[in-house]
């Protein structure tokens, strides 16, 4: 009987080395990039190699990102991801009569630095001052809102004009309420750190159902393309969600041409671009949705000193596009206005 399992022992690891299982890979190869960097901007051709650290005889080397293969021409590869932020630069390493893989961690930058722009109000409306919002979006020419604060959090439906809530539908008091947004008759609201997020019939605010969230910890901003859901939950990641199973399928990270940003808060889709209230700053990012370039940051500088000052007064936050009006709605929490603005290029 022990012989019968040393041979069965024997077989398996002549089986774990052929597959190069015995091997730590990085003590026999490291991949080598221009100048030791670990940051690059898309579209950046560079120069890459591999340091062959015991002289093995190499038959083949292919490098990837996200599954995708790096064509190499001259020991140079061109970084083209549609996607940015953190990567695992992958290189398949075919020696002798086995294969190991070998990686290094990377970040792709935007190609180039945001733009800055400005903002002109074009009208100011009233808002509840009470009001601790955290979502907003428009349905035709009404609005949605969302507030937070435990025993303070509900969802309402707001004539903008007047400011007057029409109706309204309180959270439990264990629930801190963050972004909604609105698609196929239903309205997706977030709660914070519960996990938990809530749909509700767009006509009369019942709910219908809850939703778990996934990997992301927490629940900030919440928008759609019309066909998916964006998330964005305190970290650089914003999250594709299915409205159907609300399970995340994939995300993008917030980036600059010089660094991974975390600050993507209560979210706006308009044509192509996220717009994106910065979390404890009077400032917006318009966010490219596909790649994660941040390609413009609008500074609402002086917008605070606009409303009423007051002891529970609070950040900017709220952002909602009137597609007929083609102008963007901005608040803030607590704050005793509501602004229409138009977006101004610096």
């Amino acid at each position: 009987m022990n012989t019968f399992k040393h041979l069965i022992f024997g077989s398996l690891l002549v089986l774990f080395m052929a597959c190069g299982g015995n091997k730590d890979a990085s003590s026999l190869f490291t991949i080598q990039l221009e100048g030791n960097k670990t940051q690059f901007q898309q579209n950046e051709t560079i120069t890459i190699g591999l340091s062959n650290k015991k002289n093995k005889l190499i038959n083949k080397v292919e490098y990837s990102i996200d599954g995708q293969q790096l064509p190499v021409t001259n020991d140079k590869v061109k970084l083209t991801m549609p996607t940015l932020g953190s990567k695992i630069l992958t290189a398949k390493v075919d020696y002798e009569e086995t294969s190991v893989e070998v990686s290094e961690k990377i970040q792709i930058l935007a190609a180039t630095a945001p733009e800055i722009y400005t903002y002109e109000i074009i009208k100011e409306y009233p808002h509840d001052i009470n009001a601790y919002t955290q979502g907003l979006e428009f349905h035709n020419d009404t609005l949605y809102e969302s507030t937070g604060k435990k025993g303070k959090s509900s969802l309402r439906k707001v004539d903008y004009n007047t400011g007057k809530v029409l109706q309204q539908i309180d959270l439990d008091n264990t629930y801190f309420g963050e972004g909604i947004t609105i698609l196929n008759n239903k309205i997706y609201m977030l709660t914070w750190r519960s996990k938990i997020g809530f749909i509700y019939d767009l006509k009369n605010l019942k709910k219908l159902d809850n939703f778990q969230y996934g990997e992301s910890k927490e629940g900030w901003g919440l928008t759609n393309d019309g066909t998916k859901l964006f998330k964005s939950d305190g970290t650089e990641k914003i999250w594709f969600l299915n409205p159907e199973t609300l399970k995340e399928e994939g995300h993008i990270e917030t980036v600059t041409n010089k660094s991974i940003f975390n600050r993507a808060n209560e979210l706006e889709f308009v044509d192509g671009k996220l717009y994106a209230n910065v979390y404890q700053k009077e400032s917006m990012m318009i966010i490219d949705a596909e790649s994660g370039a941040i390609e413009g940051v609008v500074n609402f500088g002086g917008l605070k000193k606009q409303v009423t000052q007051h002891e529970a007064l609070d950040v900017l936050n709220g952002v909602a596009y009137h597609k007929v009006r083609n102008t963007f709605f901005v608040t803030g929490k607590n704050w005793d206005k509501l602004f229409e603005i138009k977006i101004l290029k610096k």
